[in-house]
């Protein structure tokens, strides 16, 4: 652990971001640091809000961000709506989006005890912390994931790898992590982790994107299931 806040670690991090590798073709990548400046400022100003602190917090790990979530406010699993009310982060300039992984996570934050109590404990990051797109159907820029190509995930590997590595020398919590995602997140999550030992064991959770396509029934039993994996490293 540096003397430095987690904060201004996280917003160094985020500030340096940048992918130099080639791409297959036809995929194009997303840096909401770059490309949006109040992705920057809406996700430093969050950042300091609760991490203006060096005590140390357990991974949650994600996919990539996606266009209507951290791609524009630059925090993940955070949408626009979720970031100005439940966040109060009144300073975000651009278009207020609904997200529905993002809805999921926040009724789980709220039982957990809120925002506070929740990111005093967690960290919420990306296995890739930039995103990806494709064209689609009428032309249009969708979402791509690093492992729904294999040469995409070949490309960014080294890069996925090198941060990670970066952020768990912030002084994060090792002895566990949590991926977000039972499939394929979970297996490639798993597979460097045995190469590299990043953290003592991997603990799986359903993706909050499978929880609201497919199980938005079942809401409930999802977030009583994310709070029992985290109650045992609740400080508080």
């Amino acid at each position: 652990m540096t003397g430095k806040t987690l904060a201004g670690q996280i917003i160094a991090f985020n500030r340096s971001l940048h992918f130099r590798g080639k791409l297959p073709d036809g995929i194009g990548i997303m840096n909401p640091f770059v490309e949006n400046l109040s992705a920057l400022e809406a996700s430093s100003a969050f950042y300091q809000k609760y991490y203006s602190d060096t005590g140390s917090r357990h991974l949650i790990i994600g996919i990539n961000p996606g266009r209507f979530g951290a791609g524009l406010t630059g925090v993940p699993f955070t949408d626009p709506k979720r970031l100005i009310e439940r966040c109060g982060i009144a300073g975000y300039k651009g278009p207020v989006t609904h997200e529905p992984s993002s809805v999921f996570i926040y009724e789980m934050i709220r039982q957990y005890g809120g925002e506070e109590a929740f990111y005093g404990d967690f960290y919420i990051t990306s296995l890739c912390p930039l995103g990806f797109t494709r064209t689609g159907k009428h032309g249009k820029q969708v979402n791509f994931n690093y492992y729904d190509s294999r040469p995409l995930y070949e490309a960014v590997r080294g890069f996925m790898v090198d941060s990670l590595r970066r952020q768990l020398k912030f002084g994060f919590s090792t002895d566990v992590g949590f991926c977000l995602g039972t499939g394929k997140n979970m297996y490639y999550l798993s597979r460097l982790n045995a190469e590299f030992g990043f953290f003592g064991k991997i603990m799986p959770l359903e993706h909050p994107r499978y929880i609201m396509q497919y199980k938005a029934r079942q809401i409930q039993h999802y977030v009583d299931l994310y709070l029992e994996q985290f109650s045992p490293f609740r400080k508080t």
